[in-house]
């Protein structure tokens, strides 16, 4: 069974950076796509970012290039580097992947 733990939110202002963590606990990391959603207040959820086993990156349109997914075969975890946050950004951010499974969330909050 995968479970997924997300880390590395928190607050910062707009133009400010975070990078968030997702640890695998499981089986078979390597084979799984995994992903990065978001949903903000009265929002719904929404993908922000995709990385498949072999690496290859997608991105929602609206990560414009700040973003940058990646993941860590020898760790079981996938990142996502967040630069240039706007408060549009705020929003808790799951990790998802190994079967459908999520993470719990972590708050991200950009405010000035």
């Amino acid at each position: 069974q995968v479970q997924l733990v997300e880390s590395g939110g928190g607050s910062v202002q707009p133009g400010g950076s975070l990078r968030l963590s997702c640890k695998f606990s499981g089986s078979n990391f390597e084979r799984y796509t995994m992903n990065w959603y978001r949903q903000g207040p009265g929002k719904q959820r929404e993908l922000v970012a995709e990385v498949s086993s072999g690496g290859r990156a997608y991105y929602g349109n609206f990560v414009k290039g700040r973003f940058s997914i990646s993941r860590d075969h020898a760790k079981n975890e996938v990142y996502l580097d967040m630069n240039s946050l706007e408060p549009e950004d705020t929003a808790v951010y799951y990790c998802h992947g190994g079967s459908n499974s999520w993470g719990q969330g972590t708050q991200v909050t950009v405010s000035s």
